[in-house]
């Protein structure tokens, strides 16, 4: 049985997330052996992304990209990969993964809101209640997991900088939701990893230059930073935007909800952590959030029903 383009949407988040929630882990162990900095690291991101994705775009029809919609893709560039990346990156390296993981539930509520100002799509009782749903189980997992202790050496500045970019992915979700109908999704990515790089390259060339992880020999550091340079920057970034053609940016920022379910799994399997009902409990809200998202009425759903009527 063939998958709906809603279905399709929901697997393709669904591996995005996961990949950013193993990423997660990495990068904070990176910052803690001070192998590199939040700034290196969204740098080489930008960097190698931007080179990846024209690399691969020679191998493809080219798209013709309209003069306006090339300013959507700067915003695109400037909100979801410079400001959302490198604003997560130095948040991470200053606050607690605890307050981190709370933190990012917030980007389905600015989702939700933004798509309602700008996309005109409705907020339903569903679509709200799905949100709160999901969060409610994300909070609840993270607070349960860590027995009340929410705040864990918290930074505040660490802190604001998270919730930040949680709002600039939102509006990035948005903003280019149009696109992804009209371009494929290398075209996109080239093209705002492009002005990415060329806005975050210059200030931060000779921090790059001097990182410590290239002047080592150890080859784990060189294999935690391939995963996130291949897989939670190119491929992730490439599919999101197949996402976006398939469901609304708040049911893509919903899964956001899922990383600290995943960072459990993870540790499950790895024997660090056991399961529990607790968990049972927060991934049924989380799922169930998620569910509620995405049976909620669309504007175009609203707008058939008007016309059957």
């Amino acid at each position: 049985m063939a998958l709906t383009r809603k279905q399709q949407g929901n697997l393709i988040m669904i591996l995005v997330i996961t990949i950013f929630g193993i990423n997660i882990p990495i990068n904070k162990y990176m910052y803690a052996q001070g192998l590199l900095s939040p700034v290196v690291l969204t740098s080489l991101r930008m960097s190698f992304a931007a080179i990846a994705f024209w690399l691969v775009s020679f191998l493809q029809p080219k798209d013709k990209v309209r003069t306006k919609d090339m300013l959507i893709l700067f915003v695109g560039g400037l909100f979801g990969m410079v400001l959302n990346q490198g604003l997560f990156a130095y948040g991470l390296g200053q606050t607690s993964p605890v307050d981190a993981s709370i933190i990012t539930t917030s980007s389905p509520l600015f989702a939700m809101i933004i798509a309602a100002v700008v996309l005109k799509e409705p907020i339903t009782w569903l679509k709200a209640g799905g949100v709160l749903v999901g969060g409610a189980g994300a909070i609840f997992l993270i607070y349960s997991g860590n027995h009340g202790n929410v705040s864990q050496g918290g930074n505040f500045f660490g802190n604001i900088a998270i919730m930040s970019s949680q709002f600039f992915y939102a509006f990035y979700l948005v903003v280019t939701r149009p696109l992804s109908d009209k371009y494929s999704s290398i075209t996109m990515m080239k093209w705002m990893f492009t002005y990415a790089c060329m806005l975050m390259l210059p200030f931060s060339i000779r921090d790059v230059v001097k990182a410590p992880i290239f002047y080592q020999t150890d080859y784990l550091p060189f294999i935690l930073l391939s995963f996130t340079l291949i897989g939670a920057t190119f491929v992730a970034y490439m599919l999101i935007p197949f996402a976006q053609r398939r469901i609304r940016p708040t049911t893509i920022s919903m899964y956001n909800n899922m990383q600290p379910l995943i960072a459990s799994v993870i540790a499950i399997f790895m024997g660090m952590d056991r399961f529990s009902f607790d968990k049972l409990i927060a991934a049924i809200l989380i799922f169930g959030g998620v569910y509620l998202v995405t049976i909620s009425k669309s504007k175009a759903d609203l707008e058939r029903s008007i016309e059957m009527k």
